[in-house]
């Protein structure tokens, strides 16, 4: 189950911040907090500062690792100077509907990196999560990670499908998928999620902003160029 972790934290701020100035208007506030009650418009910018400050310091020593992809686990330029982090499932309804999103932002800006964290969260996710990185490992990540989401929900017959459509060694990918280097990963990114914050898929990584949900394309492209303007 998709949980809005950004923006659940944004209403409780919100609810917060408005209780408070209430009871500071009460007892005569000063005139900065009169303009502030005067312009509740400014909570929900304000909530939104507050996510990001929270994002930083959660992201405070890890940001470094999160942007470096597994070899292979990319999409769009793997040597592009702008980068996006997705944590992703197979069995998430919402990443699929991310899918034309991030191929749109990708195909709008040809130096968009896509840093694809795989986060197995939903029964039998695990396989499909495993045989993609055995993808990326023979160069054809991208391939299997489309036809994974479009061949419906994980499956050890949906696997196949698109490990074989996807061109794969399959003798060499199932022995990769089960390796010691896979396992770290994936656990690597359930770390990485839990510091994060992050309760769901998909979650998005972009400059100093970590928020998670089917958000839509503007939102992320909003977020990628904030990450660009703070480079």
């Amino acid at each position: 189950m998709l949980r809005f972790l950004p923006a659940a934290l944004g209403a409780i701020v919100c609810g917060f911040l408005g209780a408070w100035l209430f009871t500071l208007s009460g007892l005569g506030g000063s005139a900065t907090e009169k303009w502030l009650l005067d312009h509740p418009e400014i909570l929900p910018k304000m909530a939104e500062r507050y996510q990001n400050v929270e994002a930083a310091k959660r992201m405070a020593g890890i940001h470094g690792q999160l942007v470096q992809p597994f070899p292979g686990a990319v999409l769009g330029n793997p040597n592009g100077k702008t980068t996006l982090v997705e944590f992703t499932d197979y069995a998430c309804t919402y990443c699929r509907h991310s899918i034309a999103d991030v191929q749109a932002l990708i195909a709008a800006n040809p130096d968009l990196k896509v840093v694809i964290r795989e986060w197995p969260i939903f029964e039998g996710s695990d396989a499909a999560a495993r045989m993609a990185l055995a993808a990326a490992k023979q160069g054809k990540y991208a391939q299997f990670h489309d036809l994974m989401f479009a061949h419906g929900p994980p499956s050890p017959a949906t696997i196949e499908l698109a490990a074989k459509g996807a061109g794969l060694d399959l003798a060499a990918a199932r022995k990769f998928a089960a390796s010691p280097a896979v396992e770290l990963e994936l656990r690597n990114n359930q770390q990485f999620a839990r510091q994060l914050g992050f309760e769901g898929t998909p979650s998005w990584v972009a400059g100093n902003q970590a928020f998670s949900g089917a958000v839509g394309r503007e939102r992320l492209a909003e977020a990628i160029a904030a990450s660009d303007e703070g480079a």
